[in-house]
């Protein structure tokens, strides 16, 4: 190739003398450029018949790129080789790619490859034989091996389930309470600490089942201020911050009720309070009565209602006065689930294990909800116990007898914080300083100080008689809390000091460990308030469910 590009140069030179020395330059111009296009031209053809003679196997015009050949180096003396195709070798004659192949050449390689082909053609006839006979074998020695394994115990592989968010919605929550009656056991869990709970692997696989499969349908009628519009702050910010959350959620809401397996009621029973209550009336049955009037618009607008008779549709109220707004609506006060700070059994309106203990929480800045969160190590923490509020309900008057000021030292008890000790040290900062923070109840059950202890790693001690606590369902309130009843008040200091010292510091730790399922997250996150308490939604429908 070498040698046919110096002949070609040497006769373009030529060319150029000649038209140099002519007078009539446009002739030889255009001579010159057709001898110098054949030329190329040549060139190009005989490089092409040469690459595919070699690659007889190609169809012309395909990617050889992968090709032995193409990496073999220009001066390889290689000649010979071999290639696969179908796990049959092949014999390949490889020449230089840089060679001139003459015709008469071309024709002796073409039929020396179809000498090739045939003699490849019947070795692969021969070894396809031979490998039959070997499968056969080895077909007979498998049939004799399961034969033997047959007489042993096998390993039984359970069918295939179809994806359970494929499912029609009935057909899900029937599959998913099988899943979790049968939850595989579990010891430990990264994010989960297993002495907090009742039954972790229960709870586990109820969340898990929870994140793949529901889908809740929002109500978007009623107007604000009732309706869409919570408040985000005080003591009843729990349903305010668990509506926003909720629609605002792209995971777990779907636009098709269709799909849906629980059905939201976004109403806000503080926000019904401050627009329908007539004040010093206490007359709660405009509320009531506004209630059921909504109810009976949505079962007259859609079937969904009255299709379950309301049994997947659910409510949260933080308000003290939420049981009492349902009362209007027989349906809505038996059937629906009701997510209610106010959890009191004594009023025969919260049903246990079909109702959720919503968490009283209050939030001070609502664009900094886990404001001041934490507290001091246990070793730092002089107080014994610590409470200070306003003196409303049956039990805090008889905890303020046995245990105000100047009664024990130990027992910090105050109507409200003076402000001589409020100047010395804050409400939060007793809070952090004390080892167990009294919550009783005031006219309800329900105090936001269970959670705030929480916050502040103090240890809670709850006295409410018939108050059901905040996801009872899978939490184990005694490895974090104590409980004592009303009538124990007397006995307070006797019943915490008898607590030893080693329990003392498992159940601050496990304090620690439970706060993360009570934080409002400004964008939720995995196990925490807002997903618990849609948890315990998911998990008491479920429960009403007969597999």
């Amino acid at each position: 190739m070498k040698k046919v590009f110096q002949q070609t140069t040497t006769f373009i030179r030529i060319l150029e003398s000649l038209w140099r020395c002519s007078g009539n330059k446009s002739i030889w111009r255009r001579f010159f450029v057709l001898v110098a296009i054949l030329t190329v031209s040549a060139f190009a053809f005989q490089t092409l018949v040469h690459t595919y003679l070699v690659l007889p196997d190609r169809p012309f015009g395909s990617d050889h790129r992968n090709d032995y050949s193409f990496f073999q180096s220009p001066r390889s003396s290689l000649q010979s080789g071999e290639s696969l195709k179908g796990g049959t070798p092949q014999k390949v004659h490889l020449t230089r790619t840089n060679s001139f192949i003459s015709p008469d050449e071309s024709n002796k390689l073409m039929e020396s490859f179809s000498v090739e082909q045939e003699n490849t053609k019947l070795e692969a006839r021969v070894q396809k034989k031979t490998s039959e006979t070997a499968n056969k074998k080895d077909r007979n020695l498998a049939d004799v091996t399961k034969g033997a394994m047959s007489l042993s115990p096998q390993r039984r592989v359970p069918p295939k389930q179809k994806h359970i968010w494929l499912l029609p919605p009935n057909e899900a929550l029937v599959l998913a309470k099988r899943e979790i009656d049968h939850a595989p056991s579990v010891n430990e869990d990264p994010d989960l600490y297993a002495p907090i709970f009742k039954n972790i692997s229960v709870f586990k696989r109820s969340y898990e089942l929870m994140e793949m499969t529901l889908k809740v349908y929002i109500y978007r009628d009623g107007s604000r201020p009732i309706f869409h519009k919570p408040p985000l702050k005080g003591i009843y910010a729990s349903e305010g911050w668990f509506m926003k959350l909720m629609e605002e959620n792209k995971q777990f809401v779907t636009r098709d009720p269709e799909k849906a397996h629980l059905f939201y009621l976004p109403y806000s029973a503080r926000q019904m309070g401050l627009a329908l209550y007539v004040p010093g009336s206490h007359d709660l049955k405009p509320l009531s009565n506004f209630l059921r009037d909504y109810v009976n618009m949505i079962a007259a607008k859609y079937p969904f209602w009255n299709r379950t008779h309301g049994s997947d549709h659910f409510l949260v109220a933080c308000h003290d006065w939420g049981p009492y707004t349902v009362t209007g609506h027989k349906e809505l006060a038996k059937n629906a689930i009701k997510a209610l700070c106010n959890a009191d059994l004594s009023e025969r309106i919260f049903v246990e294990g079909r109702d959720v203990s919503l968490p009283e929480t209050t939030i001070r800045v609502p664009r900094k909800p886990l404001r001041n969160l934490g507290g001091n190590r246990a070793s730092l923490r002089p107080i014994l116990a610590f409470f200070a509020g306003s003196m409303h309900g049956r039990v805090r008057p008889t905890l303020l007898k046995y245990w105000g000021i100047g009664k024990d030292e130990d027992m910090k008890i105050y109507k409200r914080l003076p402000l001589r000790v409020s100047q010395k040290m804050s409400y939060i900062q007793h809070m952090k300083s004390s080892k167990y923070c009294v919550c009783p109840m005031g006219f309800e059950v329900n105090s936001p100080r269970i959670v705030e202890a929480i916050y502040y790693e103090c240890v809670p001690v709850i006295i409410a008689d018939n108050f059901v606590l905040p996801f009872n369902e899978v939490l184990e309130w005694s490895a974090f809390s104590v409980l004592v009843a009303e009538k124990d008040i007397p006995r307070l200091k006797e019943i915490l000091l008898s607590i030893p010292i080693r329990k003392y510091l498992t159940m601050q730790n496990n304090v620690k460990m439970v706060q993360k399922h009570f934080l409002w997250n400004p964008r939720p996150i995995k196990y925490d308030l807002f997903h618990m308490i849609l948890h315990s939604i998911w998990f008491n429908k479920l429960s009403q469910i007969q597999t």
